[in-house]
Order: structure tokens, then sequence, then C-alpha cells
């Protein structure tokens, strides 16, 4: 049941992606040089104090590493899921918290695939106001990073207790069963 439920959330949370990136396209104006990566409009409240609206064009990933490396992006973003999408399907993974946190690595990075593929660039929006140094992120970002955080917890913490097949507190397998 954990499965159709997380594919649900993914599927939700990459709508909810593509429609924030959609919206911030069409309520700030796309960047022009010099500026190429921030839009000459100014940034929006919000969450003020906290979290403000921008658009940036992110031609590379996190922190704009490997910038201008648009296939080589795509191409290690798709073996990494489909890396995550053999294990969920193979049911390597079967803890709760590991398929859901494979499903949000699986909609984040797919969000970020389609604007790689479909634009060139992924679309960033969301600013930290307090810390200026970081980055501008999107939903995708933040389903990517809460997935890799809640797979290290369950790796950690899960994996060997729930699903590591013969493991030493027993076999998750014949316990299924």
């Amino acid at each position: 049941m954990i499965y159709p439920l997380c594919a649900l959330l993914g599927a939700a949370l990459l709508g909810l992606d593509q429609w924030v990136k959609w919206w911030t396209a069409a309520h700030f104006a796309a960047p022009v040089p010099p500026h190429i990566y921030w839009t000459a409009d100014p940034a929006r409240d919000f969450l003020p104090g906290l979290v403000e609206l921008t658009r940036v064009h992110n031609y590379g990933a996190a922190w704009s590493s490997f910038s201008g490396q648009r296939w080589l992006l795509v191409g290690l973003t798709s073996l990494i899921l489909l890396a995550v999408l053999a294990a969920l399907f193979r049911r390597i993974v079967r803890h709760p918290l590991g398929v859901l946190a494979g499903c949000l690595i699986l909609s984040g990075g797919l969000g970020n695939i389609i604007d790689r593929v479909r634009l060139g660039y992924v679309v960033d929006m969301f600013h930290f106001q307090f810390w200026p140094a970081y980055p501008v992120f999107n939903v995708a970002d933040v389903c990517v990073v809460s997935g890799a955080l809640l797979a290290a917890v369950y790796y950690l913490w899960f994996y060997e207790k729930y699903d590591k097949r013969g493991g030493p507190h027993g076999d998750a397998d014949a316990a299924a069963r």
C-alpha cells in the first residue's frame, strides 16, 4: 500500500514543481544580459523575513557546479534515478521511510531533468533572505534534499533491521512471509 501512496505523492510533487516553475516564469521577467542568471525584476516576499521569490536560470547543479554541462547533468541524474527506481521496483527498499525517500528523490530529479531537457536550464525561485550566500532553489530541489536526508536516516537506522536480506537481525524476507 505504501508504494502507490508514495507514487501519488511523488506525482503530485512533480506537478507542483512544474506549476511553480511555470508561475515563476509567468510573473518574473526572464534574465537578460548581462544578468543571464538573475531576473531584472526585484525579489518579492514569500515568507517575509525568511524566503523571497525571484527567478533564476541555473545552468548547472547545486551552487551552479557543472555549469554549462547540460547533457552530463541529464545523464548523471538519469542514472541515479534509474538506480533508485530499480531499488524500489526490485523491492530492495521496503520500509515506508525508504520508499518515501526514493519517491521524493525521483520526483525532484524528474522535475529538474524536465527543465534541463526542455529549457537548457533549471528555473529556481526560492531564496533565503537571512542567508544571502545560500543559492536559490526550487520545489524539485527541496524534494531531492529531503529525500536524500530521509534516505540517510533510513539507511543508518532502518535498512539493516527491516530490509537487509540475511542480516544479523534475521532475514527480512522470511519475516515478511
